[in-house]
């Protein structure tokens, strides 16, 4: 018999040698679902005014989104599916958790779990905010109708004054809906490292660099000094306050705001231009019945058009897979867009 001692020091040594066993492990599954970007978001991103409406987007049951096909989203092809959660008119509540309904559709936050879930989400893209206080639709109208006056003032003189409250106002709802959007994800299994999360300003639909003479006719009646004060002051401020917003909650930042610069409504030809002109859709009435009598027989003026869309959706690509943390959408010596940070 094995002295007590001796025996302690072969089992001590016995259990050593069994711990330096590498411990069998499970290789870890192999993540086999689809990937997937998706979009968030109003009008701008949805594919208002690139046409070809999903079915059931189109004014059906009241349903205005206005998904198109053509949206910037499933020009981007940097996964295996592109998904469009993005509807016409929403603000930054109807992109959050909060129990909203906008268009029959219900927030885009919790939509985003499922999507998530069943898709191994690689971006999102989120294009949100002028809905909200900046309420560029109402703003639009406004200036239509000063333009139609030909006695009374630009609408740009009031709105110099109101549009840095407006933007101070909007700043914490795009807040509250990106933390939403990072919750959803979160909800569905990502950490915030997992995907890449993109906040885009807007670009501007108009400028000043039309016929003096022409212009209104041509379906921009605006007047020159508000569209001018739109193009230089109203889209830069809107852009830099949803930098701020961006850099706050740590997510990556695109600017839109000079993406169709030379190319907005009322710059050259139709078939050159990237931005809508004013567009009247009797088309509308056939889907939407009486109900698109007023502003949906007109909601896809001043937005990008298909052209637009698709090249929105190549300088989002460029920088979803660049390093950069921010940059802007340029029309580059190809007279493409181009992602520059």
């Amino acid at each position: 018999m094995l002295p007590a001692r001796t025996l302690g020091t072969a089992v001590a040594a016995v259990l050593a040698a069994a711990l330096a066993v590498p411990a069998l492990t499970t290789p870890a599954r192999a993540d086999d679902r689809p990937t997937a970007v998706v979009s968030l978001g109003d009008s701008a991103i949805s594919g208002e005014g690139a046409g070809d409406y999903e079915a059931g987007t189109g004014g059906e049951g009241g349903n205005w989104c206005h998904r198109s096909p053509h949206a910037l989203i499933h020009q981007t092809r940097l996964a295996d599916k592109a998904v469009n959660l993005a509807c016409s008119g929403a603000n930054a509540a109807n992109v959050s958790l909060a129990d909203t309904t906008h268009h029959t559709e219900g927030s885009q936050a919790r939509r985003l779990i499922q999507v998530a879930t069943e898709n191994r989400v690689t971006a999102v893209v989120l294009q949100v905010g002028a809905n909200d206080d900046p309420d560029f639709t109402d703003t639009i109208i406004d200036c239509v109708l000063k333009w139609f006056n030909p006695f009374g003032s630009d609408c740009s003189a009031a709105l110099r004054d109101q549009w840095p409250g407006r933007l101070s106002a909007m700043a914490p709802r795009v807040e509250a809906a990106v933390a939403d959007v990072k919750s959803a994800m979160r909800q569905a299994g990502y950490a915030d490292t997992d995907y890449r999360f993109v906040l885009t300003s807007y670009s501007s639909p108009l400028t000043e660099k039309m016929d003096p003479t022409t212009h209104g006719f041509d379906g921009c009646p605006l007047r020159l000094a508000d569209a001018k004060w739109a193009r230089t002051e109203a889209v830069p401020q809107l852009a830099e306050t949803l930098r701020g917003v961006a850099t706050r909650a740590g997510v990556s930042f695109l600017d839109f705001g000079r993406a169709t610069e030379g190319r907005e409504a009322c710059s050259g030809t139709r078939d050159s231009e990237w931005q809508n002109r004013l567009m009247v859709d009797p088309q509308a009435l056939a889907t939407g019945g009486l109900d698109a009598i007023g502003v949906h027989m007109a909601q896809q003026s001043f937005h990008p058009n298909a052209r637009g869309h698709a090249q929105l959706g190549r300088c989002v690509a460029e920088f979803v897979t660049s390093d950069a943390d921010a940059a802007a959408c340029v029309i580059g010596g190809d007279g493409n867009l181009h992602s520059v940070a």
